[in-house]
């Protein structure tokens, strides 16, 4: 079981990491800013090649190197679960060693060619488009919140019938594989994690909804349509996460205090519906935003770009503008959304809760 979860969501991470470069905004090379007129350079399509050709040669290599250890050694699964798990940080790293190294790459072609010297960088501004804006309202991520609030008031509510061993993990057979001794936190522990998390949910669907919609100046209507589909689908994307999360934790919760809840095999299949929900909806979402500026043909100005903000971009990654009200951009590696770290609204919308988080994991765990 173990194995077939680690190879299904290792195979995920490859295929994603691979075509990584094909799925971002398409003036944006390996976190540089390239001019439009320039995209169809031989030598940048060269460099794109080369770094799905290597990631993807890499991770065969290993997924085929786990599966022959898997099938061949019969190993236990906490053995699987932890070389699986290296064998997904292995790829992430050696992806992202590899676009560190064609970032500069990138950067050096830009400057030896001198794509930008003799262009007018041009910042649009269009209100109209926040008419066009289909992200959901704010409100409708408090029916999972509200949903929380009842099934914790419903645990303390039947805390005497609760068992005097609380379930604090939950093996891929979907039985409880470690415990903690009952206590009226421990017994709202999972619930407390999911309200903290939804209200991060939450912020964050907040904080992109009230953020800049960014154009390019010399495609216009590419531009304005990679915005819009990123702004709808992440939105609809993260409040399906959020339910998700939201339905599995519920069940476990409601398991603990009627056991008779986990019948038959939907143990098992609730966990799996759940991977293949978040691993679908992240394929569906990364296709839809990344192709939704590459099928749109619009007129392009040769004599303009876009406001060019690599200076503001710490090795194409990390977004630093303190001149930039937004508390989330789009991402320059990847598909979605990064934090404006010179915005400290940011930290408290993510980093906090995820301490908070691990905080109480850790003291409940212990």
């Amino acid at each position: 079981m173990a194995f077939l979860v680690f190879l299904i969501i290792t195979l995920f991470i490859a295929v994603t990491q691979i075509v990584i470069p094909y799925l971002v905004k398409k003036t944006v090379i390996f976190g540089v800013t390239i001019p439009e007129q320039y995209m169809n350079d031989g030598a940048i399509k060269k460099l794109k090649k080369q770094y799905a050709i290597a990631v993807a040669l890499i991770s065969i290599v290993l997924l085929t190197g786990y599966s022959v250890w898997s099938l061949t050694t019969e190993p236990q699964e906490e053995q699987m679960a932890i070389i699986g798990m290296l064998m997904e940080f292995g790829i992430l790293l050696i992806s992202l060693s590899l676009y560190i190294y064609y970032h500069g790459k990138t950067k050096q072609l830009k400057i030896q060619h001198k794509w930008v010297e003799h262009l007018k960088q041009v910042k649009v501004t269009d209100l109209s488009v926040r008419k066009e804006d289909e992200m959901l309202p704010w409100y409708i991520y408090l029916l999972p919140i509200i949903t929380t609030l009842g099934l914790m008031s419903y645990t303390i509510f039947n805390y005497d019938i609760l068992p005097q061993q609380i379930p604090t993990h939950w093996g891929p057979s979907g039985e409880p594989d470690a415990f903690t001794e009952k206590s009226p936190l421990s017994a709202i522990q999972h619930t407390l994690l999911l309200l903290i998390m939804q209200l991060m949910f939450l912020g964050v669907h907040v904080a992109t909804k009230n953020s800049g919609i960014k154009l390019s100046a010399s495609n216009l209507a590419a531009s304005k349509n990679r915005q819009l589909t990123l702004r709808k689908y992440s939105s609809w994307f993260l409040f399906f996460v959020m339910l998700a999360c939201t339905i599995l934790m519920s069940f476990y919760q409601l398991t603990m205090i009627h056991p008779e809840f986990a019948v038959g095999s939907i143990k098992i299949i609730l966990p799996f519906a759940f991977l293949f929900i978040v691993l679908a909806g992240s394929l569906i979402f990364a296709l839809k935003v990344g192709r939704s500026d590459k099928k749109i043909e619009g007129t392009i100005d040769e004599k303009i770009m876009e406001v060019d903000e690599d200076q503001y971009w710490k090795g194409g990654m990390f977004y630093f503008n303190k001149n930039d009200p937004s508390i989330f951009v789009e991402k320059r590696f990847g598909v979605g959304w990064t934090i404006n770290f010179a915005n400290p609204v940011g930290y408290l919308i993510v980093f906090v809760p995820l301490i908070i988080i691990i905080i109480i994991s850790f003291v409940m765990g212990g």
